[in-house]
C-alpha cells in the first residue's frame, strides 16, 4: 500500500546517532502552510524539542517537522535549546522555509548532548530525499526500543472530494501519557478551520493515546500533532459543517489504530488487553478506574501468567480512590463472569476465564452499576522480556 497524503512529502534517513546503519532523522514537510493542532506531554520535566515546538505551534501554522531518534535531547539545559533550535533552522534553509514554520522533535536516552554535527551535516541528504511516498521511511527512523513501525491511512469522500488521512507513531515503553504517546503525527489534505481541528483533535487523543498505558510512565518528550493543508479543496470544514462528523471518524480511527498499535508493540508484551468500565456515576471515575486496573503491576503480572487472579483487579478497583460499592461489582473476562455482586462466581466460569487469558487480546468488562458512565484502557500484561529491556537500555 502507498501511504500518500497530496501536498505532503516525508523521509527518514540514518545519520549516525543510533549504532549501526539504522534510521534516526525524519522529516515531515508540507509543500503548502498548514493548520495544526498539538498536544505535549504534561510531565513537568519537559525535554528541549517539547519547549521549542510548544512555542512555535502558538502560530497554529507549520510546514515541516524534523525528528530524531536515539537521543531525547532532555534535561540538557540551555545547550538543549539551542541545538533543537540548530536542527530545526538548517533543515528550515535546506528548505527555503521561515524557520520559525518548522517543529522539532526527539526520543530516545536521557540526558545527553545530541550530536548536532552528524544531524546537522545529514539534513541536506535527508531535505533532498522528500518525496511524496516516503511516509514509511519517516515512519521507520522515529523508532527507538519498537519493533515494527506504526501507521494507518484511510482515504474517504467528504461531499464529492477524496481526502486523505495518515499517521505514523512511535512508542512501545514510558507508555501512559496524560496527553497523548511518545511521538505521534498526523496529516491529513483536509481544508479545515483550526478551531474545528483543534476540537476534532484534542477529544480523539482523550480515547485513543490518553486511554492507553504500558508501564504508567510518562515521557518527558511525548508530542502529537495533526497537520491538515486543504489540498483536497473540499468545502471547509467547521463547527456546525454537516460533514465535520464523518472526518472525526476518520481522525479518531487512525488515532485509535495507532493507540492499539502502540500497546500491542508493548515492550516485552504478551498480551493485549481492553479495560472497559461501565455503569459508572462518571466519566472520569471510570477512567480512574481503569487505568488503575491497566497499571497494577499485580494485574499485569497475573495477565503475563495467565492466572484469572480476579481478587487483584477487585483491589485495584477499591484502590482508584473512586467511590464504589463492593456488592455491586461484576467483573468479566469476555464472556466469563468471575465476580458477580462482589463476590466470586463457580469454578466453572474461572475456568473459562482462564482460556480466554490465553488468547493474545481479550478484554476484562468490569461494571460497577452505580451510574451510565464508560470508559476504556487498552494496556498489556508484564514480563521479564520488560525488566530485561529496560535494564539495559542504555547498554
Amino acid at each position: 500500500m502507498r501511504f500518500e497524503v497530496p501536498g505532503f512529502l516525508a523521509n527518514g534517513i540514518s545519520s549516525g546517532i543510533k549504532r549501526g546503519k539504522r534510521k534516526d532523522l525524519a522529516l515531515i514537510y508540507s509543500e503548502t502552510p498548514a493548520i495544526i493542532s498539538a498536544v505535549f506531554t504534561q510531565n513537568r520535566v519537559k525535554a528541549a524539542p517539547v519547549l521549542v515546538s510548544m512555542d512555535r505551534v502558538k502560530k497554529q501554522m507549520t510546514r515541516a517537522v524534523i525528528v530524531n531518534s536515539g537521543n531525547a535531547n532532555a534535561c540538557t539545559g540551555k545547550a538543549g535549546i539551542s541545538d533543537a533550535c540548530k536542527m530545526a533552522n538548517i533543515a528550515a534553509k535546506e528548505m527555503k522555509i521561515d524557520d520559525e514554520l518548522v517543529l522539532v522533535a526527539s526520543t530516545g536516552v536521557i540526558g545527553e548532548r545530541l550530536p548536532t554535527e552528524r544531524i546537522t551535516e545529514n539534513i541536506p541528504r535527508l531535505v533532498e530525499g522528500l518525496n511524496p511516498f516516503g511516509i514509511p521511511s519517516a515512519a521507520e527512523a522515529i523508532l527507538t526500543t519498537d519493533t515494527f513501525p506504526k501507521i494507518a491511512f484511510c482515504k474517504e469522500k467528504i461531499g464529492k472530494k477524496e481526502v486523505s488521512i495518515c499517521g505514523i507513531a512511535k512508542g512501545a515503553g514510558m507508555i501512559m501519557p496524560n496527553m497523548a504517546t511518545m511521538l505521534a503525527f498526523v496529516l491529513t489534505d483536509a481544508a479545515i478551520e483550526t478551531d474545528a481541528l483543534e476540537e476534532i483533535f484534542k477529544e480523539g487523543i482523550e480515547s485513543s493515546f490518553n486511554s492507553i498505558s504500558i508501564d504508567g510512565e510518562t515521557s518527558t518528550n511525548d508530542m502529537a500533532m495533526i497537520l491538515a493543508n486543504g489540498r483536497a479543496d473540499n468545502p471547509v470544514i467547521t463547527r456546525y459543517s454537516k460533514n465535520i462528523g464523518r472526518f472525526s471518524e476518520m481522525v479518531f480511527d487512525i488515532l485509535v489504530r495507532l493507540a492499539k498499535m502502540i500497546v500491542k508493540d508493548g515492550e516485552g508484551a504478551t498480551k493485549f488487553v481492553e479495560i472497559r468500565v461501565i455503569n459508572a456515576r462518571e466519566y472520569h471515575e471510570a477512567k480512574k478506574v481503569a487505568f488503575n486496573v491497566a497499571n497494577s503491576n499485580l494485574v499485569k503480572t497475573a495477565f503475563w501468567g495467565e492466572d484469572c487472579n480476579w481478587g487483584r483487579i477487585v483491589s485495584a478497583i477499591g484502590a482508584s480512590g473512586v467511590d464504589i460499592a463492593a456488592d455491586r461489582i461484576n467483573i468479566s473476562f469476555e464472556d466469563a463472569m468471575v465476580v458477580k455482586d462482589g463476590v466470586g462466581t463457580e469454578k466453572e466460569q474461572e475456568e473459562k476465564a482462564q482460556k480466554t487469558m490465553k488468547k493474545r487480546e481479550f478484554k476484562v468488562e468490569i461494571d460497577l452499576n452505580c451510574g451510565s458512565s464508560k470508559a476504556r484502557v487498552f494496556t498489556t500484561d508484564l514480563s521479564h522480556e520488560y525488566i530485561d529491556i529496560n535494564a539495559n537500555y542504555r547498554t
